[in-house]
């Protein structure tokens, strides 16, 4: 017989169930505390800050649940980032509205966005708010939705928050509150399988593909499980375990990796595993890469209509490296779509540097507050898509209908300008 935990509340939490704080936050905390029994936490625990996912429209009940929220007067009360959206507010000339459809998911993406602005949300728009200048620190209780955001706060920043969805992410930022549960616990928090790198030639492990390949092939060996890297380098950037996390959370619902002696709770395998002993053990070769890079993609040669970058939004370090490769060179192919996908705190420092100018001037198309493979703005005629993002390659095929290959930023330029697949070493 299993044994029922007990919820056990503050007083200040069973005013806040009790509705003394208003309707609103009434309506939030009996969220909160339904969840946490059905997880059976013991206790909710204080959030210092919350991202929310609910603001991408999904359909009526979405707008629903947020207008309600307005009219009861909810505000948040703990900083709160908004993931995107459905609409590139910015630039929504690039959003297609040519069917009914289409033009329902502006109209309603739209009010949902303005709905989360009304309870007092920043207008940050961007599945990477890491990238933020206000972001928690090691042991810093948090409540953030979206897979990327959850896997890089608890694996690279060492924050704590467990996997939360639409609806538990706004109610836990209108209470302040989140269920004590999962991964904001400490003993679920142990590496569970290690993932042997340490046999991988260094130039494999420096190259750009080799990342989101890597959290691809991890999270499909660990699913939801913690998987624990050794042999990676200790100087990894935050742009490659952006990439790395993002992937495996994708691929199998990673929450918590750890890079023995580049994140902060594996200094050493011992403490990564919390001096207990992994479930198994998996030692990676080359051979298993090449598998999962063919694995991601859907083509290999041929033409290509399109490129998207920036899944997770891309960094200022990214844009930057994109500008730079656009700058000298031959122009994008005519036939070529070429897409980057950004927030507009990255695009601001874009523009300072010259990068964002830079790629407009050769014809990229700079995306904000959304992304391409959940807003209609690829063009109906586009069937083959390079991208350098794992997660980017993982969903698109299902969520929008194309056939995707995986590539380096550079591999990705030089095929747009050539308007064929164009990968190094190779003269497909």
């Amino acid at each position: 017989m299993t044994e029922t935990t007990t919820l056990e509340l503050t007083p200040d939490e069973e005013s806040m169930l009790a509705g003394v704080d208003g309707e609103a936050v009434a309506l939030a905390m009996r969220v909160v505390v339904q969840l946490a029994k059905t997880l059976q936490a013991p206790r909710l625990v204080e959030v210092t800050s919350a991202h929310v996912d609910s603001a991408l429209f999904h359909g009526q009940v979405s707008l629903d649940f947020a207008n309600r929220l307005v009219e009861l007067g909810a505000k948040v009360r703990i900083p709160t980032t908004l993931n995107v959206g459905s609409m590139d507010l910015l630039h929504p000339h690039y959003v297609r509205t040519d069917s009914d459809e289409q033009r329902a998911v502006a109209q309603g993406g739209r009010e949902l966005m303005s709905a989360y602005l009304a309870m007092g949300c920043s207008a940050s728009w961007t599945c990477a708010p890491y990238q933020l200048p206000s972001r928690p620190g090691l042991g810093e209780h948090v409540a953030w939705a979206e897979s990327n955001a959850i896997v890089f706060a608890n694996s690279v920043l060492g924050a704590r928050t467990d996997r939360y969805g639409d609806f538990l992410d706004i109610a836990a930022a209108i209470t302040g509150r989140a269920p004590y549960s999962g991964l904001q616990a400490t003993s679920a928090r142990r590496g569970q399988v290690i993932v042997d790198c340490t046999a991988l030639p260094a130039a494999v492990i420096d190259a750009e593909t080799f990342w989101p390949t890597l959290g691809y092939l991890a999270g499909g060996l660990s699913g939801t499980r913690n998987p624990v890297f050794l042999g990676l380098r200790v100087d990894a950037t935050e742009d490659q375990l952006k990439a790395l996390g993002a992937a495996a959370a994708s691929a199998g619902g990673v929450g918590l990796f750890h890079v023995v002696g580049r994140t902060p709770e594996a200094p050493t395998l011992r403490a990564a595993l919390q001096g207990g002993a992994a479930d198994e053990t998996h030692v990676l070769t080359t051979d298993m890469l090449d598998a999962a890079r063919r694995e991601l993609s859907t083509f290999g040669t041929g033409t290509i209509d399109a490129v998207s970058i920036g899944t997770p939004h891309a960094s200022i370090d990214e844009l930057t490296l994109l500008a730079d490769l656009l700058r000298d060179g031959t122009p994008l192919h005519p036939d070529v779509d070429f897409f980057v996908s950004t927030s507009r705190a990255q695009l601001a420092l874009a523009e300072q540097n010259g990068a964002a100018q830079a790629m407009r001037d050769a014809g990229v198309r700079i995306v904000v507050d959304t992304c391409t493979y959940v807003t209609a703005m690829l063009s109906p005629r586009v069937r083959r898509v390079m991208t350098n993002s794992g997660k980017w390659a993982h969903y698109a095929p299902a969520n929008i209908g194309v056939d995707v290959l995986l590539g380096s930023m550079r591999e990705c330029v030089a095929s747009a300008r050539a308007g064929r697949v164009v990968l190094e070493g190779s003269a497909s």
